[in-house]
């Protein structure tokens, strides 16, 4: 899932690029068989759906840095505001072989790190001032890594394509009525139909978007320990923002939860999100899958 240079690298994580490769098998047999119905039921609709989509996912893959800072509220800073942090990005963008990001500190008493752009020569890193503040400078590092295999990965564009064929199915859910008064013909029943499949895509995709995006969680913290070589910090680091995340009032994590998809670890309560739809992997795997990288790093 993740590839630097030989001195830092060893054996592929072969379950989990299985399972992501088997995902989206599954992904792209829901694009064959939704589009497929789109295609039978309504030939003269199926480009403008396609189309409506498309620019959905152009403002979402080539905005997505401006959205997310907006979101946010995060600020682009120099290197002479936060010269060591500039630093330390530097040094991991070496070891991982990308070009160096925009850097962005988002005030906020939750804390947390984040990663977006469309490429890495598009990539914007950015940390919460208290995160600043709660862990040691390896933790940190660890973390910052992690946000780094992102942009190496380009998750971005993966999460868009894989997200592309739930946008079609929510444009049909939300706009079936008026679509079927325009459509202008007596098609009553094939937009029935259309609406039965499009909520069953709908769910179906979706489920499978979380459970890429858990995987993606997954290889960004194996990368961040190929960056580092140190998997124990970012467990510290894990555990550290977990534990403070319960005491943070619920009203701040409410301030950004619109971007718990980005996050390191989401904004919410340990128990108040069943796993399977969550964003991201539970705290106790992510954590025993890091406990397996580091005892692959020790040769047993």
């Amino acid at each position: 899932m993740f590839n630097v240079s030989s001195t830092n690298q060893w054996k592929r994580d072969w379950g989990l690029t299985g399972r992501v490769f088997l995902t989206w098998i599954l992904i792209l047999l829901v694009y064959i068989f939704f589009i497929g119905v789109i295609n039978l039921l309504f030939p003269g609709h199926f480009y403008l759906l396609i189309g409506l989509a498309f620019v959905m996912a152009f403002a979402q893959y080539f905005f997505s840095d401006k959205l997310v800072l907006m979101t946010t509220r995060a600020k682009i800073v120099e290197e002479n505001e936060y010269p060591e942090f500039h630093r330390m990005i530097r040094k991991l963008c070496t070891e991982a072989n990308l070009p160096m990001p925009r850097i962005a500190i988002m005030p906020s008493s939750v804390p947390n790190a984040f990663a977006t752009g469309r490429s890495p020569s598009h990539a914007v890193v950015a940390a919460t001032d208290s995160i600043m503040r709660l862990l040691t400078e390896e933790e940190l590092e660890a973390v910052m890594a992690h946000e780094l295999s992102h942009v190496k990965n380009r998750d971005i564009l993966t999460m868009t394509i894989a997200s592309f064929i739930a946008m079609v199915a929510s444009i049909i859910i939300h706009n079936a009525f008026f679509m079927n008064i325009l459509d202008g013909r007596n098609n009553n029943g094939a937009w029935i139909i259309m609406f039965i499949v499009a909520i069953a895509v709908w769910i179906v995709s979706t489920l499978l978007m979380l459970l890429l995006s858990r995987y993606r969680e997954f290889a960004a913290d194996r990368g961040s320990a190929v960056i580092t070589r140190n998997p124990r910090a970012l467990i510290s680091a894990l555990n550290k923002i977990s534990g403070r995340m319960d005491s943070v009032p619920e009203k701040y994590k409410q301030e950004v939860a619109g971007a718990n998809a980005f996050f390191i670890i989401p904004a919410l309560t340990g128990k108040s999100l069943m796993e399977i739809l969550s964003t991201h992997p539970s705290l106790e795997r992510r954590v025993a899958a890091l406990e397996k990288i580091e005892s692959e790093m020790r040769g047993y």
